[in-house]
């Protein structure tokens, strides 16, 4: 508890140091386009959160030498330094725009790749046919392991477009992996997990409701590199957690960016990596949160913006609680995670027709 208090302190003070210096770096951090197809915002915002959560992390890996012992503290040290090529891609590309979604996921990649050999992040197991023959070889589970890891970045990185949506699922799965991980007594994972959440809490603080900074692109494709990573080691050093744990409870991410795939690709024909703006989370804020319409009230639309994302926490949630409840059984998981594809749909295409469950219309005043 001391290392999640220690890294939600450290990052909550580091963001808030950017949040306050922001005149002095916006010019070059601040995210200024109002007119994107994901853009919701109504004022230029720094979207460089991903480097007080760094700070964080680095100061619980720290730490941990003194509150744990210096294997923790190494293994710790190796998988954050993995992360630098995904972390340091997605900053670039916050700082000078210039960095393709494709160059991104590479980068990605080369940091799942560098930990399968640093702390053994590898996909030994799926429980799926076929797949667990590919992952019989070390070549294929190293695959799998850069797949899932590349693909739960991108996830999200996709999700990552209102106040506090990204961050508290990325919390939410950190502490789901916290409790399995102790489940089977597993404490370098649960307590890289705890210290993750934390973290991530601190930029929480200021990014929700208030919107006074972004995660951005480092901030995301770090947090989806960490959440992978720590998925996989959960699976790859304790046999009796299911291989469709660590996927429902990233399910939500994963299902929304599998779905814009297609729907881009096969519905549409468009390029995949093309923006729009008809992801579920787009939906909910256009078609549902009725009482600010009509007015860009600066202060309205951060409310609108912000009353969206707990409508997605409570769907991510629905992929979480099972994955914690029967964490070790790999065919109840399994209808889960279709109940969840097919529960996905069906909101998706209600939203889509003006025809919102009631309880999810929330009408104020404009």
């Amino acid at each position: 508890m001391l290392l999640f208090l220690l890294t939600f302190g450290v990052s909550a003070l580091s963001t808030l140091l950017i949040v306050r210096s922001s005149h002095s770096h916006a010019r070059f951090s601040a995210d200024a386009d109002f007119g994107g197809p994901q853009k919701f915002h109504s004022r230029a915002v720094p979207r460089i959160g991903g480097i007080g959560i760094a700070f964080g992390l680095v100061a619980g890996v720290i730490a941990l030498g003194a509150a744990r012992d210096e294997y923790e503290q190494r293994f710790a040290a190796l998988l954050l330094l993995c992360g630098i090529p995904a972390f340091g891609s997605g900053l670039f590309e916050d700082i000078s725009k210039r960095v393709q979604p494709r160059y991104r996921l590479v980068a990605t990649a080369l940091s799942a790749l560098l930990a399968v050999f640093a702390v053994g992040a590898s996909v030994g197991r799926t429980d799926l046919w076929g797949f667990d023959w590919i992952a019989s070889f070390a070549v294929g589970a190293a695959c799998l392991a850069i797949l899932a890891t590349a693909g739960i970045a991108n996830a999200v990185n996709i999700i990552d477009g209102f106040n506090g949506l990204a961050s508290m699922c990325v919390v939410m799965m950190l502490v789901a992996i916290t409790y399995v991980a102790n489940q089977v007594g597993d404490d370098t994972v649960a307590t890289l997990a705890l210290m993750g959440a934390g973290a991530v809490l601190g930029f929480f603080f200021w990014n929700f409701p208030g919107g006074l900074i972004f995660l951005g692109d480092g901030g995301a494709y770090f947090l989806g590199f960490y959440v992978a990573e720590l998925g996989i080691l959960l699976l790859a050093r304790n046999p009796t957690v299911s291989p469709m744990c660590p996927l429902l409870i990233c399910i939500y991410p994963v299902f929304e960016t599998l779905f814009t795939m297609y729907r881009r690709k096969v519905l549409r024909g468009r390029a995949m990596g093309r923006a729009d703006g008809v992801h579920l989370h787009s939906l909910i804020y256009r078609r549902i949160l009725r009482w600010a319409v009509g007015t860009h009230d600066a202060k309205l639309l951060t409310r609108r913006n912000s009353m969206t994302a707990p409508y997605l926490w409570l769907l991510c949630g629905l992929g979480i609680a099972p994955a914690v409840l029967w964490w070790d059984d790999s065919h109840i998981l399994l209808v889960f995670i279709v109940l969840f594809g097919l529960s996905y749909l069906g909101l998706y295409a209600s939203v889509l027709r003006f025809k919102s469950p009631r309880w999810m219309v929330f009408r104020g005043k404009r």
